[in-house]
Formats: structure tokens, C-alpha cells, sequence
């Protein structure tokens, strides 16, 4: 071409300038204005008008081709633009008109920064001037680099330069904001942009994102990366046979109806190399809808989305499932009897309590924290959170645990101590039975050793049968108190406390059968007589304090072991509350009474008359207390038999 030509392609390489993806740097200006030819100045088209002359078809090629890029941009930041204004009940129809007052602008960037910012109300040129000096120096406040662009450039309605100013905000407030994990610090926003499209669609056959033109036009692109955020929504084998249109328009309605502004028009992409700065702008818009791991957060990626959503359902049932089958055991209030299972069974609660509760506690911990990482992905739709399955029911399912884990500690605990004190009476009364089994063996040891004595060994005799009398007492007390024992533990059903009835009963068995054996012994005479006499030999043998029922005293003469022998025989309800059955308790007491009334006969018939007249009265004394007491025992009979 001309050289003249040649001057007029320079102009147009200086007027295109700002289509990269920062302001214009380049030295090389041209005047302000629309694109070619109205870009040159009022002399400069005189000029031309004057001279007739006409572009030649490369200029007008390259005119057509930045006409075509400036509607497409302007179409794209007019519903950028609107995506924000819509927020404060604002909308612009003409890009370039309607910023020229400035108000619009204002409002724009309130709402990108959330700032409040001030504004002249008045509708002449330096009122409108100034609403867009406040604009550009709120801008220039935030470090925004604003090249040759002056507010009178906005307020005359200078396509290029308000394109420019768009395209500037549009990088600031939200291109710059892209964060992709594991990028390098020195990226630019369009490097960054492209890693975060290239990871998203990684895995894709077929598909590779080098750039934010040629990439996107067949819309295969735009389906990879919907798809991999919402799979349910994209069949990709489908995109695969479809036209670049159709990939197009399924893209964008989609994409809408996940939240993404609708910027791009499917005639405005399938072109062979699309507007890149209205790519890069509509791309942006979809990072900022979709899901994404925040900036030194954590999150979850799209690619493990379903990995981790599994994760949280087994894990989610597995806790649940175990929540309720020890909510059962918990609710379980039928507790053993014996000792050693009963605290058994309290060792594993504590167990249960202190170490597996803490341990389920952090599992339920770590399950809630999946949940919110996920919870995102559920807003999004990509996940189908099912009824049953958020965290609120399974804390429900554990609150129940909790409260039935309380309330059987609550029953547990006082039971294990209430069997602790019955099983300090067992062994009381096990402790008790050895000593009564001792002071038998020993009773009979006695016996036999006063049966083996002759006459002549009457001082030692004498002694032995004190001691066989203190024996015999002293088991009787023992029976007794093992009595009182045994009833209580059989009004509280101690485990045990048949077999515990059963060893006091021979011991009972035992002492009645020793005693018989006494009466024998005393029948045929190996008994001292001497122990009643007032002889001071003897008395200073007898210990000063024996613990001798009253029966010494009413027999005197009759000694020491007779005083032992003569006894109350033992209470049916006695007896009774030792056998196993009512009928064997009574048995048991036609036994005693037999026995007793044996044994006090031969007592009385070996007993002293008295000598003079008052051992006498002393022996009718004694005499007559116990005709009282059998005068008892037969009232007593009485009552049974009636």
C-alpha cells in the first residue's frame, strides 16, 4: 500500500493498543474518539472530506474486524455491568450514554466495593464531570491504574476509552481476584484464570485450553467445565456430537441457571477467535458462581467432590448405626445380681464412658467439619443431601445416647454400691460362721476332754465346764446375730443368700446337736456337783466375769454347764426365715422345742433340793422362773396349734 496507508495503519496499531489485558501503555495515541474513521481529528477529516478520499479494503477489513470487537465488548460490560446495577434497583441500556453522568458509575462501584461514595446531584456538564472524577479517584485510591483515561473522556461518551474503563474495573473487582491452589505468585489474572480453567477441564479427551479465544468457540470447552462441576446436568458424549451452536446455547442456559449472568451470545463465540477479553469476562463470572477453595482455607476441589461425599456417607452411617445400637444396650436396665458381673459390667461402662464416647466425640467432630466443606457443594446442587443425613440428625440420635447413658449410670452406680454393702454382709456373715464353726470345735474338744475326766480330776473338771458353757454361749450369740444378718440380706434378694442360710442352719444344727450330747454327758454324771456349793475353792476358781445366762443362778447346784443348757428355745419365725420353706421351718421348730424340754428336764432332775431353808427359798426362787418360762412356751404352743 501507499505510504500514505501505511501512516494510516500505524494510527490504527496505536488506537488498538489497549486490547490487552491491562490499560494502554503505548506511547504511540491516537486522538480520542470513536473507531476509524471517526477516531481522527476534525482537521484530519476535513482533510480527507476535502481530498475525497476512501479507505483501501485492508483498512476497511481492519475497521470491520475492531468494529465487530468493540459491539461484542459493549454488549458483554453492558450486562456485566447490569449483573451488579440490578442489586440497587439500577439498569443501563447504552453502555456509552448512559456512564456519561457518572451516577451509574458511582453505583457501580458501590456495589463492587461496598463503599459508599459521595455525588453531585445537579445534571450540568461540571456536575457530570465530577461524578466521574469521583469514581476515577476512588479507583486511583485502590491502585487501579487508569492510562490517558480523564473524566471528560467518560462524560463525552468515548467508546474506546469507556470500554477501556469497563474492561479496567472488570480486572480489578474481579478478574484479580482468582485464586488457584498450587499457582505460582508471579501469574498474572488471565495466567491464573487459564491454570484454573486448564485443572478443571484436565482429564477431558480431546480438549485443551491454550488460550481464552479459539479454545472456547465450538463450546466444548464451556460444556467440560459445567460438567465437571454439575455432571448431572451435561451428558459430554452427547456435546461430543453436537454443533459448536448448539454446545453453545446448552452451555450458557445451563451456566444461567447455576447462577451465572447470561454475557455471552452463541453467534458472538462461534466465530474462529472470539473476543478475548468478553471470554475472559464471562469465564470470571463462572469461577465466581461456582464452588471454590478459598485462599489459605481449606475446601473441596470439583474432581473430589464424590470421593468426599462418599467418605461422609460411611462414615455419617457407620456413627449413626453405632450411636443407636449402644443407645438399646444403654436403655437396658436389667442388671445381674452377682458382684463380680455387676461390677464387671459397671468397669465396662466407665470404660465406655471415659475412652469410647471421647473417641466417637471426635468422629462426630471430624463428620460435622466434612459436612461444611461439602455444604457448599449441597447449595450448589452437585450433591442430593438425603432425608436423614444432615449432622442435626445424627447429633439428635446422639443426644439420646447421652441421655441414656446418664440415666444408667444413674441406676448402675447405686446398684454396684448397694451390692458392695450386701457383699461386705456376706462376708461379715462368712467371717461370723467361721468363728461359731471355731468355738464348736472347741466346745466339742471340751466335752469330750470333761467326759474322758474321773472324779478325782473334779478342779479341772470344773474348769473345762465353764469354758464348754462360755463356748455354747457364745455360739448361741453368733447364731443370733447371723440371724439378723440373713434377714437383711434376704429382704434385699442378695444373690447368695441361700447357700449363706443353708451354712447357718448346720451351724444351728450342730449347736442343737452339742447340746443334746451335754445332756447326755450330764445324765450320767461326769458334771461336777460342787459348782452350786458356797465352798470358797471353788469360787475362787470361777472366772469374774463368764457372760453366764440367768440359767446359772435358777439351777445353782446344777453347774455351770446346765446354766448353759438352760435356754429360750429359738423363735418358729426364726426358723423359719432360715429354712426354705415354711412347712421345713416349723419342722424344724418341733425339733427345738423337743430338745429344749429334754434338755431342761434332765436339769431339774439333777437340780438341789437346798439344805437349809434359805437355799431353799432361793431354789423355789429359781424353780418358779422356770415354770414361767415353760408356762411361755406352752401358751406358746398353744397359739401355733390354734
Amino acid at each position: 500500500c501507499s505510504e500514505k496507508n501505511l501512516l494510516m495503519l500505524l494510527c490504527l496499531s496505536s488506537a488498538f493498543s489497549w486490547g490487552s489485558l491491562s490499560p494502554c501503555t503505548s506511547g504511540l495515541v491516537g486522538p480520542p474518539g470513536d473507531t476509524l474513521p471517526w477516531n481522527l481529528s476534525k482537521h484530519e477529516r476535513k482533510k480527507r472530506k476535502s481530498q475525497d478520499s476512501v479507505l483501501d479494503p485492508a483498512e476497511r477489513a481492519v475497521v470491520r474486524v475492531a468494529d465487530e470487537r468493540d459491539r461484542v465488548q459493549k454488549k458483554t460490560f453492558t450486562k456485566w455491568v447490569n449483573k451488579h446495577l440490578i442489586k440497587v434497583r439500577k439498569h443501563i441500556t447504552d453502555l456509552y450514554e448512559d456512564l456519561r453522568d457518572g451516577h451509574n458509575l458511582i453505583s457501580l462501584l458501590e456495589v463492587l466495593s461496598g463503599v459508599t461514595l459521595p455525588r453531585e446531584k445537579g445534571r450540568m456538564r461540571f456536575h457530570r464531570l465530577q461524578n466521574v472524577q469521583i469514581a476515577l479517584d476512588f479507583l486511583k485510591q485502590r491502585q487501579v491504574k487508569l492510562v490517558n483515561i480523564r473524566n471528560d473522556d467518560i462524560t463525552d461518551g468515548n467508546p474506546k476509552l469507556t470500554l477501556g474503563l469497563i474492561w479496567t474495573i472488570i480486572l480489578h473487582f474481579q478478574i484479580s481476584e482468582i485464586y488457584v491452589c498450587g499457582e505460582s505468585a508471579d501469574l498474572t489474572a488471565k495466567e491464573k484464570l487459564l491454570l484454573w480453567s486448564q485443572q478443571a477441564i484436565e482429564g477431558y479427551p480431546g480438549l485443551r485450553c491454550v488460550n481464552f479465544t479459539s479454545s472456547w468457540s465450538d463450546g466444548r470447552m464451556f460444556n467440560a467445565l459445567l460438567h465437571r462441576y454439575r455432571p448431572d446436568l451435561i451428558d459430554m458424549e452427547v456435546v461430543s456430537r453436537q454443533s459448536n451452536r448448539e454446545n453453545l446455547e446448552q452451555a450458557f442456559e445451563i451456566a444461567e441457571s447455576l447462577g451465572v449472568t447470561r454475557l455471552l451470545d452463541a453467534e458472538d463465540v462461534d466465530v474462529p477467535s472470539p473476543d478475548e477479553k468478553s471470554v475472559i469476562t464471562y469465564v470470571s463470572s463462572i469461577y465466581d458462581a461456582f464452588p471454590k477453595i478459598p485462599e489459605g482455607g481449606e475446601g473441596i476441589g470439583a474432581h473430589e467432590v464424590d470421593q468426599r461425599w462418599s467418605e461422609y456417607q460411611s462414615r455419617f452411617s457407620s456413627l449413626l448405626q453405632w450411636s443407636r445400637q449402644h443407645t438399646a444396650l444403654m436403655a437396658n436396665k436389667n442388671f445381674p445380681q452377682n458382684p463380680v458381673e455387676l461390677k464387671a459390667l459397671y468397669n465396662e461402662y466407665v470404660h465406655f464412658k471415659e475412652t469410647e464416647i471421647p473417641a466417637k466425640e471426635i468422629e462426630k467432630s471430624h463428620i460435622e467439619h466434612l459436612y461444611k466443606l461439602l455444604e457448599v457443594w449441597i447449595e450448589f446442587g452437585r450433591i442430593k443431601l438425603p432425608q436423614g443425613l444432615h449432622p442435626n440428625d445424627l447429633e439428635e440420635d446422639w443426644g439420646k445416647l447421652i441421655l441414656e447413658m446418664l440415666e444408667r449410670e444413674k441406676v448402675l452406680r447405686p446398684a454396684v454400691e448397694r451390692l458392695d454393702l450386701l457383699l461386705q454382709r456376706a462376708n461379715k456373715i462368712q467371717n461370723m460362721s467361721l468363728d461359731c464353726e471355731e468355738k464348736l470345735t472347741l466346745a466339742k474338744n471340751t466335752l469330750q476332754a470333761v467326759s474322758d475326766m474321773s472324779r478325782a480330776e473334779s478342779g479341772k473338771g470344773v474348769q473345762c465346764e465353764r469354758e464348754l458353757a462360755c463356748y455354747l454361749q457364745d455360739c448361741e450369740s453368733l447364731i443370733q446375730q447371723l440371724y439378723q444378718e440373713l434377714k437383711i440380706l434376704r429382704d434385699e434378694k442378695y444373690y447368695q443368700v441361700e447357700q449363706l442360710v443353708f451354712r447357718v442352719s448346720r451351724l444351728q444344727e450342730e449347736l442343737v446337736s452339742l447340746r443334746l450330747q451335754c445332756s447326755s454327758v450330764y445324765r450320767k454324771g461326769h458334771f461336777s456337783q460342787a459348782l452350786g456349793t458356797t465352798g470358797t475353792e471353788h469360787t475362787q476358781q470361777r472366772p469374774p466375769d463368764t457372760g453366764l445366762s440367768l440359767g446359772q443362778t435358777l439351777l445353782g447346784a446344777v453347774g455351770a454347764v446346765g446354766a448353759a443348757l438352760l435356754r429360750r428355745p429359738m423363735a418358729r419365725s426364726q426358723l423359719v426365715a432360715m429354712s426354705s420353706s415354711e412347712d421345713e421351718g416349723s419342722l424344724r421348730f418341733i425339733y427345738e422345742l423337743l430338745g429344749w424340754v429334754e434338755e431342761t428336764q434332765e436339769l431339774l432332775e439333777r437340780a438341789e433340793w437346798g439344805a437349809d431353808l434359805t437355799s431353799v427359798e432361793k431354789n423355789l426362787d429359781e424353780h418358779n422362773n422356770i415354770h414361767t418360762a415353760i408356762e411361755e412356751l406352752l401358751n406358746s404352743l398353744r397359739g401355733s396349734r390354734s
